[in-house]
């Protein structure tokens, strides 16, 4: 797979092991910002990683920030991606599993480095429970994308 990757300059210090994972399981990444701990706002950052999932030129996103809350609040506003946070390998897999998540966030303040190769694994290697019940409510969550907001 192409992974699009992704950090603000809070997750820049931690941007190299996640490339390290993702290429240590064989897939390819495409850079997509920053590149050192200049500040950088975490909405343009967001927006250039998730911006090669919607148009097809990766299959998935990662986000670091520092706490991973900016990114996924950012990715979950742009129609089409569903960005879970992820600070550990259970999350990692279930948004995918059960949400169909293209795009994870991490926060480089709370993750372990331990736990990256992890995270990333399971984020990579989980596949969409594609039943009756999680096709359902997949469905719900991408017409909220369309919807007014409620009086």
């Amino acid at each position: 797979m192409k992974i699009a990757l992704g950090a603000d300059h809070a997750g820049f210090p931690m941007k190299d092991t996640v490339r390290q994972a993702i290429e240590a399981l064989g897939h390819e990444v495409l850079d997509c910002g920053t590149g050192s701990t200049d500040p950088v706002d975490f909405p343009d950052i967001t927006q250039a990683t998730c911006a090669p999932v919607l148009d097809g030129r990766a299959e998935r996103a990662i986000l670091v920030c520092g706490t991973g809350q900016g990114a996924v609040m950012a990715a979950n506003k742009l129609p089409g991606i569903r960005c879970g946070l992820a600070h550990e390998p259970y999350s990692a897999h279930q948004a995918v599993e059960h949400d169909d998540a293209n795009a994870i966030a991490m926060g480089a303040w709370l993750v372990p480095h331990a736990l990256i190769p992890d995270i990333v694994r399971e984020f990579l290697a989980a596949v969409f429970d594609d039943d009756e019940d999680t096709r359902r409510r997949v469905a719900k969550l991408n017409a909220l994308d369309r919807s007014a907001p409620a009086d």
